[in-house]
């Protein structure tokens, strides 16, 4: 174990055996590490991404819009994944250069566009859709505000909470108890707001449920880190019903399995070209005509 009274150096050296279950991916530099072209479909609308919380918010979003009859939403998703290294492919850093999933290309308009930062991929298909986020100025600014909101706060959650707990090689007191205060905090600011709006935002469903519903619902319902009892989830009851509520939706129901590469083989459409995709090609469909 690790000297608990590390004292920094001066000058900080990269250490990759010292990054836990990501070392491998993990680097304190940008930039691409091989040259990998990205794949194209047929659909204007091109995602790269992979099944974490970041990248469901998109694939429900692309759902819920074609669910609503926005036959221009269609897309295609590719799989990137990211234990492999894929977000370092040179075609992936020309998209996104952080190197991090979802990004999304927009090849309806000229010259095609990059979307990047699964917020702002949100807001995007929001405003070029006209869908789920209010156009009154003051829901429209609340939706934004916890829109950003989860943008400031899961990286607490995930880098924060999720590593120390569940991936650090190593357990230590200090940093699990101080982002589990902060992630309880976290969840009672939701539980607060949740006891007297439907949604995150008010009365309407909007990007802001997609973006905090991933992460937020998933971690009280034991999806990620394995820790709703650590955290006593049970007594977020206004942040259970609500993950319910949006985990019954059927576009919902079908944008969690995209890029999905992990878990129950009908859950996983590790790519999304057609909304036949859910009926034909999930991992358990195409095992069956092996």
């Amino acid at each position: 174990m690790s000297d608990p009274t590390y004292t920094p150096p001066r000058v900080w050296k990269w250490d990759q055996a010292n990054g836990g279950a990501f070392a491998n991916i993990n680097r304190p530099i940008a930039g691409p590490t091989h040259d990998k072209a990205l794949q194209v479909g047929k659909h204007p609308l091109q995602l790269y991404s992979l099944a974490t919380p970041n990248g469901v918010k998109v694939t429900v979003m692309l759902e819920e819009l074609l669910e609503k009859g926005h036959k221009d939403a269609e897309y295609d998703a590719w799989l990137i994944n990211i234990q492999n290294g894929d977000q370092f492919g040179s075609g992936f850093v020309e998209v996104n250069p952080n190197s991090k999933i979802p990004a999304l290309m927009d090849h309806s308009v000229t010259p095609p566009r990059r979307v990047f930062e699964s917020g702002n991929i949100l807001l995007y298909l929001a405003e070029k859709f006209g869908e789920f986020l209010p156009t009154d100025p003051g829901k429209r600014t609340e939706a934004l505000s916890w829109l950003f909101w989860q943008m400031g706060s899961a990286p607490l959650l995930g880098g924060g909470f999720g590593h120390f707990y569940a991936y650090a090689p190593e357990k230590y007191e200090y940093p699990i108890n101080r982002y589990t205060m902060e992630i309880k905090r976290q969840l009672d600011v939701l539980d607060r707001q949740l006891a007297d709006n439907d949604y995150i935002a008010g009365d309407e469903y909007t990007i802001a449920d997609m973006a905090i519903w991933p992460w937020y619902g998933a971690l009280v319902t034991n999806k990620v880190y394995e820790a709703a009892e650590f955290i006593e989830a049970h007594t977020y009851k206004n942040v259970l019903r609500w993950t319910e509520q949006i985990s019954k939706r059927p576009a919902v129901e079908r944008g969690r399995k995209v890029n999905r590469a992990w878990g129950d083989p009908s859950s996983q459409l590790w790519e999304r070209h057609d909304a036949s995709d859910f009926e034909l090609r999930t991992l358990d469909k195409l095992q069956a005509n092996q």
